[in-house]
């Protein structure tokens, strides 16, 4: 899949089937978030690739905003440094992570934002390090419309030199 068509049709996953996602694209997935930009090369992220079922289930009961994530069939707990651009270099990095995992068919969706600290001790996560987000992954567990998003228009949001001149 081109990486626009990815973008145009992503959409958040909150159901997945009971399949595992094959370790090639799990490496992919990871990789993708690796060879993210970042601000003067501070790769100020660490992910903790889960994929022990037991485990999942603890994250899915850790992660208030999503249960849903002890359906999946593996995680990706982005740690970030607490450094001055960390939570937008990771930012970067997951999104990077959920477009690459969607090309293959994989879906995702981003969970809890920072004060996951629970997290911390059940991954022996050091106090150094703060978790931003909580990455499931999973095939969906039903077909979903690629490409059925409710955005507001282009002229809403763009603007050309100046704001509220129209983008067009």
């Amino acid at each position: 899949m081109e990486v626009f068509d990815a973008m145009r049709t992503v959409l958040a996953v909150r159901n997945y089937r009971d399949s595992p996602v094959p370790q090639d694209t799990v490496r992919r997935i990871v990789e993708a978030g690796r060879l993210t930009a970042s601000s003067m090369n501070g790769q100020p992220w660490h992910f903790i690739v889960v994929e022990n079922r037991n485990t999942i289930r603890e994250l899915g009961k850790l992660a208030p905003t999503g249960p849903y994530v002890a359906q999946a069939s593996m995680a990706v707990v982005v740690a970030i440094e607490k450094t001055r651009f960390a939570v937008s270099d990771a930012s970067r990095a997951i999104q990077s992570m959920i477009l690459t995992a969607w090309s293959e068919g994989v879906g995702s969706n981003w969970v809890g934002f920072l004060g996951l600290t629970e997290v911390k001790s059940l991954l022996g996560i050091p106090d150094e390090l703060d978790v931003l987000a909580v990455v499931p992954f999973g095939y969906p567990a039903q077909a979903y419309g690629r490409g059925k998003k409710q955005r507001k228009a282009l002229s809403e949001v763009a603007h050309r030199e100046r704001f509220r001149q129209p983008f067009e």
